[in-house]
């Protein structure tokens, strides 16, 4: 088995920072096609994953790439698949698994960009949520290349609509996130119907015990590849974190945005209730802000990207499981609302800004109880959070000045008005300026204030966001038992900061450990690492979940319906 352990970057695709050498792509032996697309979209120099998987994959080998996201591992295996690829055989050639709908439509719009002088090449994305009709539609009509979630795969397959006897490539991207997910079985299930000679590929960003074992059984003595993100690269994004208590954090929030310069701004919150709340709240003060959460439809999902990329938004709140995949080069900005239960989540979110080797920022709101986490974040990302205070009127007051005058500074300089809407202007400021006998500075400051529309510039009043005296361990526990009306569970049967809860499937129910698994951190938010103990029994189950769970989210658990059968969760009474 060769292995390879190389130097990569974080956050942003490393091949874009690397300076220009002739060499470059062309040395892998690409036909001009592939070069001439790479050269468009402004790709000089191979990525140390791309330098090291490329030729693996050139020569048909089996490979295992542990990288994070940003690091080009997609271009490390599309452009060797695309390379090999029969463009007049109509049957699927290449299938790339992908945890996550966003994901996939990253994956296959890469595939594209790639492929774009190549001839009757054809790349689909299938995933749920999608119309199924037209998904089969594409796929009788003839593709090369698919892309999709393990769902709608499989859906797929058992239909007879994805025709895979003419594999030739099985790619498995960010594996480890689809073990955290629930579908690993559903993985397992893909790889084993398809043909007995075809190279498979899997890329992870960790290696767990069991995405080992799925290399170990379903690879054939493949290539190891292993990239370390540089530490100094993550110094790109800045990190800070404020603690606030959670009544407060609506109103640290807006203070927050308005104190901090940024072309966009990805909130994570932790659950879909949450999103709409800050949503609300912040269209109320007048951002233009969207969500993005399980709730909302694929087609407003995709618009909804859109409209951040071009600028039409400027806030979105999302879920991690709604922003996984996510790639938009303008956020400068993330806001952890919500602290992760999983610093690996944690990473993933951050990683969403200082994109294509620029600059970001990343703030992280913690509760008191909640700075606990802080030392294993930081331990995740190699480098001390800093800390910061909640913006104060001052500082808000003079970036509201600062942005007013930016504003006009702008506008004296470069009209956007046509021609002739400049000279109707010009007419209207000098007849208002003879009827007033006024000037021309007060002209400009009741222009001003028509900008500012009824709302005051500076910001007055209550600034304090001190925290309270934290209760004792002693006073917290008894605190927890008069609360919860509960016994505390004993330390051997429970993990520290995790309650136990249960769950009215089991056995009988045919439910596995991936659907609650699945079902729970879609619902949450959670990351599946962050999920404890399931313990399936004859007519129920047991779960084991962070401690500290909001009412609107075990409210929304209540709801849940897993295999087409109410969840049922309720607190276990000790």
């Amino acid at each position: 088995m060769t292995q390879t352990s190389l130097e990569g970057s974080f956050g942003c695709p490393a091949d874009l920072d690397v300076p220009q050498n002739p060499s470059g792509f062309s040395r892998f032996g690409f036909g001009p096609e592939l070069l001439k697309a790479l050269e468009a979209i402004g790709y000089q120099e191979p990525s140390p994953i791309q330098s090291a998987a490329i030729p693996e994959l050139m020569l048909g080998r089996d490979l295992v790439g542990q990288a994070q996201t940003g690091t080009g591992k997609t271009a490390a295996f599309a452009l060797p698949m695309l390379a090999a690829l029969d463009p007049d055989q109509r049957k699927p050639q290449v299938l790339v698994l992908a945890p996550t709908r966003e994901l996939a439509m990253q994956v296959a719009e890469a595939f594209n960009s790639y492929a774009v002088h190549l001839d009757g090449v054809r790349t689909l994305a299938i995933y749920g949520g999608a119309d199924f009709r037209d998904q089969i539609h594409h796929l009788r009509r003839g593709v090369q290349i698919v892309v999709g979630t393990p769902g709608r795969v499989m859906d797929h397959m058992r239909q007879g609509t994805l025709d895979l006897s003419a594999l030739r490539a099985l790619v498995l991207d960010e594996a480890d996130e689809m073990l955290r997910m629930g579908f690993i079985d559903d993985v397992e299930w893909v790889l084993e119907q398809l043909p007995t000679q075809r190279q498979v590929v899997l890329f992870s960003a960790t290696m767990p015990t069991e995405i080992r074992r799925i290399s170990q059984k379903y690879l054939n003595s493949p290539a190891e590849i292993t990239i370390r993100p540089k530490a100094a690269d993550s110094g790109r994004i800045r990190q800070r974190y404020l603690t606030v208590n959670g009544p407060q954090k609506i109103a640290a929030l807006e203070r927050v945005l308005e104190a901090e310069r940024s072309e966009a701004t990805i909130i994570f919150a932790r659950t879909k209730a949450i999103t709409l709340t800050v949503a609300e709240s912040l269209e109320q003060h007048g951002y233009d802000v969207a969500v993005l959460n399980g709730d909302v439809p694929q087609a407003q999902r995709e618009r909804t990207i859109d409209r951040l990329r071009k600028g039409q938004v400027d806030v979105l709140v999302a879920t991690d499981v709604a922003a996984r995949g996510l790639d938009v080069e303008r956020i400068s900005l993330v806001i952890n609302y919500d602290v992760p239960f999983d610093s690996e989540a944690y990473v993933h979110r951050i990683g969403r800004t200082g994109r294509a080797g620029r600059s970001g920022e990343a703030i992280l709101f913690l509760t008191p109880r909640e700075r606990r986490f802080l030392g294993g974040l930081e331990r995740a990302v190699g480098r001390p959070i800093e800390p910061m205070e909640v913006p104060s009127n001052a500082t808000i007051n003079q970036n509201r000045l600062d942005r007013l005058r930016s504003r006009l500074t702008t506008a004296a300089g470069a009209s956007s008005c046509q021609p002739e809407e400049r000279a109707l202007l010009s007419e209207m400021v000098q007849r208002v300026a003879q009827e007033l006998d006024c000037s021309g500075e007060a002209l400009a400051l009741a222009a001003l204030e028509l900008v500012l529309a009824g709302k005051p510039l500076l910001l007055q009043g209550e600034e304090s966001f001190a925290m309270p005296r934290q209760a004792s361990m002693g006073e917290r526990s008894s605190a927890a038992r008069n609360t919860r009306g509960e016994r505390p569970m004993q330390a051997r049967a429970l993990e520290a900061d995790m309650e136990r809860f249960r769950i009215e499937l089991g056995w009988r129910d045919r439910i596995k450990p991936g659907n609650i698994v699945g079902a729970i951190a879609n619902e949450t938010g959670l990351a599946g690492k962050a999920i404890g103990r399931i313990q399936i029994f004859d007519t129920h189950s047991t779960v084991d979940l962070p401690q500290g769970m909001p009412p609107d989210v075990f409210e929304g658990l209540r709801q849940l319906r897993v295999l087409n059968k109410p969840l049922q969760i309720s607190r276990l009474q000790g």
